[in-house]
């Protein structure tokens, strides 16, 4: 007698990504795991009197989605914020703002998100005189969709202390107007953290800014306040059809309210937290990733990486160039930390067996993290290290192989190129240059270079819907005729949220495919996703999410 099923998924169309069985009609899950993956008739005889069957209605199946690159904690303090994408213009900006406010007289500092770099036009930047004149007496901040630059009100900047400007670490500008006070423009977190602190937001940045820990402890309110946002994160990963999570900020705070999550039985999705690097540390603070690494180990819950940042964004001249910017001749941007700092850590972490993930967006950046890779596989020896890039913006021709020879994972964003969802053509292409465009977001040329190209959306940079990136990934077009078309199909979009995630983690063994033994990690979509026109696919909507055999969403 077969086993009897927890949960029978049935009447569907699943893509199993796995090259062995590719399609089935139902899907069995017992204990978590998948049991059975087959024909409905085969599958039906694990139905017991106990088991859950759903009816799939002929929709897609496909193996819950992995979020390779995503800020929890931050995104889903977020959700709260008023959302500026798609706003242009003014006085639409000041409808937006003044209308948030109006409804919002709770908040001390009021924050909104996604506020284009040509949100008032596409040569005009934005000052504090601008804020002044929509809200001037209450203090106000907005962030671009990159979170790398963040513009402020006189009221804010006083209030933060920031209005005479201050002296900053490398990559970080407050930008000064004409009178010699600040202009509202700040550039880099260490520039714009008082302004987030000004918000009572510390606790949610930590991981980002600093990577250390609240200090001082938080009180209980103040944890259960923490917990709280976490999970509205994670019910929105969940709502998106997600179940893994490979978050890319992170200290112990995080892990431990994930934990506390845990173990009241209500973690919707697994999680990674990395530990992050700042350029002010010293490798003797690289034991507490060693131990992050020890304690959380789990299916559920684990750490093992090490997150870095090496540069900016191109918005801001921030990011590092191999050459001068297109549109700033004599400048390529600053580092965070310099080629030898950068490779001494990575040296140590791949010693201590951690994986190294770094934020590396100019072509510059990437040079340099790639060199830094090689230099800790020649110090410790060729191993299975999976080292990370993140974002490749821009790459040169003689980097692109090096990616497969050092075994290096190029974790790319569907979303980012200007043009292919929510951000403008404008000023990104004017930074990079018409001569850099051909390798500039160039996933089909990494992945034809042999490279593993690992997608996801970077939120809250972008939305969070899989989806909408597998549509951005598929309907990308070449921003100049000539230039290599760097689309990926539909089955190599899946892949980039679900095979390659799971490889990206070392778990390829377990997630990312559906077959018998692997976790019950999948999502049942509205619609069938191979029929569907690739300009409908955001049509096609998450209905049922199951994460470890337990039903996470439900539409």
């Amino acid at each position: 007698m077969p086993p009897s099923a927890d949960l029978i998924v049935e009447n569907a169309s699943i893509l199993t990504m796995d090259p062995d069985t590719p399609r089935a009609e139902a899907i069995a899950i017992k204990g978590g795991e998948i049991i059975a993956i087959a024909d409905r008739a085969t599958v039906l005889e694990h139905k017991g009197s106990g088991t859950r069957v759903i009816d799939a209605e002929r929709g897609s199946v496909v193996p819950g989605f992995i979020e390779a690159h995503m800020h929890l904690f931050g995104g889903a303090a977020e959700l709260d914020h008023l959302q500026l994408m798609g706003v242009h213009g003014f006085d639409a900006l000041c409808d937006a703002v003044r209308n948030y406010a109006a409804k919002r007289t709770d908040l001390s500092v009021l924050q909104a998100q996604g506020a284009d770099y040509t949100i008032l036009s596409a040569t005009e930047r934005v000052s504090r005189h601008h804020l002044d004149r929509i809200l001037p007496d209450r203090p106000f901040v907005m962030a671009a969709p990159d979170h790398h630059t963040m513009w402020a009100n006189t009221k804010a900047l006083e209030l933060a202390g920031l209005l005479g400007g201050k002296r900053l670490g490398p990559g970080n500008e407050i930008v000064m107007g004409d009178d010699g006070l600040a202009g509202g423009e700040l550039r880099e977190g260490e520039a714009f953290g008082p302004l987030i602190a000004l918000a009572g937001e510390e606790r949610v940045r930590l991981g980002l800014a600093t990577g250390g820990e609240p200090d001082p402890k938080p009180t209980p309110a103040e944890q259960a306040s923490d917990r709280a946002i976490m999970r509205r994160g994670l019910e929105w990963c969940a709502r998106h059809g997600i179940t893994s999570i490979q978050n890319m900020d992170g200290n112990l705070h995080q892990l431990e309210l994930l934990s506390e999550i845990e173990a009241e039985g209500d973690l919707l999705c697994r999680v990674q937290v990395p530990f992050h690097y700042k350029n002010f540390m010293t490798l003797d603070m690289l034991d507490k990733a060693s131990d992050m690494a020890e304690r959380y180990a789990g299916e559920w819950l684990s750490s093992g990486m090490v997150k870095m940042f090496y540069d900016g964004v191109l918005e801001g001249w921030t990011a590092v160039m191999v050459d001068d910017y297109a549109d700033r001749p004599g400048w390529r941007g600053e580092p965070l930390f310099t080629p030898e700092h950068l490779a001494e850590v990575a040296v140590e972490a791949d010693r201590r067996g951690l994986q190294v993930a770094v934020h590396s967006i100019g072509d510059g950046a990437v040079r340099a993290v790639l060199d830094g890779y090689e230099a800790a596989r020649r110090k410790n020896g060729r191993r299975d290290s999976r080292h990370r890039v993140e974002h490749i913006e821009v790459v040169t021709a003689a980097d692109i192989p090096r990616f497969a020879e050092l075994g290096v994972i190029a974790s790319m964003q569907p979303p980012h190129p200007p043009g292919a969802m929510d951000f403008p053509l404008e000023p990104t292409l004017s930074r990079i240059g018409r001569e850099r465009w051909p390798l500039s977001y160039a996933w089909r040329t990494l992945k034809q270079a042999g490279a593993h190209v690992v997608f996801a959306s970077d939120w809250p940079v972008s939305p969070i819907d899989p989806i909408l990136g597998i549509q951005a990934a598929v309907l990308r077009k070449p921003w100049a005729e000539g230039d290599p078309d760097q689309r990926f199909s539909l089955h190599e979009s899946l892949a980039g949220y679900t095979v390659e995630g799971a490889y990206a983690e070392f778990m390829e063994h377990r997630k990312g495919r559906l077959k018998p033994g692997f976790m019950a990690d999948l999502v049942v979509l509205s619609g069938d996703i191979e029929a569907t026109a690739p300009e409908a696919l955001h049509t096609v909507r998450p209905v049922t999410t199951i994460c470890g055999g337990k039903i996470t969403y439900q539409a």
